[in-house]
Order: C-alpha cells, then sequence, then structure tokens
C-alpha cells in the first residue's frame, strides 16, 4: 500500500500537453499524503479521491490544473492541507469550503471572481491565502470568528468597501495583508487588539483619515505599510516607527511628512462621497473595558529585538515554494 507520495518539483508531463489525474490517484486507496507540486497535470481533480478515507494532505499548487473548483475534495473530511494554488482554477470556491477541517488553505493565483463568502469566519485555518485572484466586495464581518487564523494574505485582488472592525478580534494573528486592492475608509482602533501581528499592510488601497495610535504602539509589530492611500496625520508613535523604518506612509496625504500626494490629488479624492457603515464601529475596541480607546503616547521603551517577522505564507506567492 502507498500512503505518502512526493512528486514535488519532478516536472512531469503528458502526450500533447495532456497528463489527467484520473486512473492514478484515485487508484491509491491507503492515500494519506500526495504532494505534487510544479508538474503538468492537467484537468481537474478525480471524483474517486473523496473515497481515499485516510487523504490529510493535497498539494497539486503550479500544475495545469483548470476548470470549475473541483468540488469532490469537500468530501476528503480528514483534509488538513489543501494548497491549489498557481493553476487556473476558475469561477467560485464553494463556501462549504470553509466547513472543512483544514489547518492550510492555499488559493491564490487562480482565476475566482467573486465575492468573499460570507462564512468565510467559520474555517479552522491557520494560513490562509487567497492572493493573487479577482475576489471582490468587502471583507465578511465574520472573519472575526475565525478563531485559529494566524496569516491572511488578500493582496492584489478587487476588494471594496471598508475594513470591518471585526478583524480585531483575530487575536493569534500575525500577518495580515490586503494590499493592492480597492478597500476603503480608516483604519479600525480595533486593529490595536492585534497583539500578535508582526506584518500588517494596506498599501494601495483608498483608505484615509488618522493613522491610529493604538495600532503604531503594538508592540510585536515589525513592518506597517501603509503607503499609496489617503491618510492625513499620523502622531508621536507612529512616527517613531517612520523612524525606524518600520513604517511606510510615502504617497499620502501627510502635509509635513515628504514623499505625499499632491495637494490637488487629496482635494480630488476628499472631494468625493465617503462612504462607510457602521461608521461607530470604527472607535471600537473589543479588547479594552468600556470597548473604546483611552490611548494616550507615551515614549516607548528600548529593546533589543529587531528580528524580521517569522512569516510563512509569503513564500506561496513563489510558484515553487513553499
Amino acid at each position: 500500500a502507498v500512503a505518502a507520495v512526493d512528486f514535488n518539483g519532478a516536472k512531469f508531463a503528458g502526450p500533447n500537453g495532456y497528463l489527467p489525474l484520473d486512473g492514478f490517484i484515485d487508484k491509491l486507496d491507503d492515500l494519506a499524503i500526495f504532494h505534487a507540486n510544479s508538474n503538468n497535470f492537467t484537468g481537474t481533480i478525480p471524483y474517486e479521491v473523496s473515497k481515499i478515507k485516510y487523504l490529510y494532505e493535497l498539494d497539486l499548487s503550479n500544475n495545469q490544473l483548470s476548470g470549475d473548483f473541483p468540488m469532490n475534495v469537500l468530501n476528503a473530511t480528514n483534509l488538513t492541507f489543501l494548497d491549489l494554488r498557481f493553476n487556473s482554477i476558475k469561477g467560485l470556491v464553494p463556501k462549504q469550503v470553509f466547513n472543512l477541517d483544514l489547518d492550510v488553505l492555499f488559493l491564490n493565483n487562480n482565476n475566482f471572481e467573486q465575492r468573499l463568502p460570507e462564512n468565510l469566519g467559520d474555517t479552522p485555518v491557520l494560513y490562509l491565502t487567497f492572493a493573487n485572484n479577482k475576489f471582490t466586495g468587502p471583507i465578511p464581518t465574520s472573519i472575526g470568528k475565525a478563531p485559529n487564523l494566524l496569516e491572511v494574505l488578500f493582496l492584489n485582488n478587487e476588494l471594496t468597501g471598508c475594513l470591518p472592525y471585526e478583524i480585531g478580534n483575530l487575536s493569534q494573528a500575525t500577518v495580515f495583508d490586503v494590499g493592492t486592492n480597492k478597500l476603503t475608509g480608516p483604519i479600525p482602533y480595533s486593529f490595536g487588539c492585534l497583539k500578535k501581528i508582526e506584518l500588517l499592510n494596506l498599501a494601495c488601497n483608498e483608505f484615509y483619515g488618522e493613522v491610529p495610535e493604538i495600532v503604531c504602539q503594538l508592540k510585536n509589530l515589525q513592518n506597517l505599510s501603509l503607503s499609496y492611500n489617503y491618510f492625513t496625520q499620523v502622531g508621536p508613535a507612529c512616527r517613531d516607527l517612520i523612524m525606524k523604518k518600520k513604517l511606510d506612509v510615502k504617497n499620502n496625504c501627510i502635509l509635513d511628512l515628504p514623499f505625499q500626494r499632491s495637494e490637488a490629488e487629496c482635494t480630488a479624492f476628499f472631494s468625493r462621497n465617503l462612504y462607510c457603515d457602521r461608521k461607530d464601529s470604527f472607535k471600537w475596541v473589543p479588547c479594552m473595558k468600556g470597548g473604546y480607546n483611552k490611548y494616550k503616547y507615551s515614549s516607548p521603551e528600548s529593546t533589543t529585538s529587531s528580528s524580521s517577522p517569522s512569516v510563512r505564507t509569503y513564500s506561496t506567492l513563489i510558484p515553487h515554494r513553499l
């Protein structure tokens, strides 16, 4: 019996560019681990995969899979690791995916085109990458219910709307990246509850207003990227981060800082009708007594720690790496 297969990087190819998984993976009844990234498998995942009762890890990234999301994997109920990045899978990610008992869900660099499912927060995953697709609409408020999320990559999609304050409930998160989308609004003060966050990327969107001091005072924060937005104000704690090169605010609308947008560009942006639902929620700080920010700046204590963030998911943005 074959329990584990590792064909990563083997560069298998078939005649006339045709190399299906049918008649191969589905015949391995005792399979627990199937890693076959960076090959030339085509088509989709066969139905029989759902009947492999011990299948825990499935990595078919960086192949030539196409068509809609392989619904067959939804019945592989023992899966903990699902990696389908760098293929040509299109259409919708079914909401049932977020009910699978996964630790890892990598779907970046495909052709998914939809609003993020409302039950996103039901997922138990630790690592979630949806980067480099065409996801649209707002980030669901349910994300704040995801109990285990450590690293979240939504960068380079077409997300819109304002950030829900519920993101501040991700108490275990170390990475949150929504760079290069079409998001707007202020940064919720609840982001000051992201006590373990190391890397926070909101660059290349349409965020505006003040940068909350409570966010800049997060003790584990190593990299805060806010460039190419429309922020107008940074306080003392944030300026400390700028001096330490941990905060990038270039190309905003902060009058007394260099490398900002032109006055005409900022005026044009703020002449638009800027609107967010649940406006009062942007001041909520769920981890503080009373639920509102009472932050006062105090000069940060010196620290000997200057280590780089210990992130893992950015390696998924390179086809052959993990």
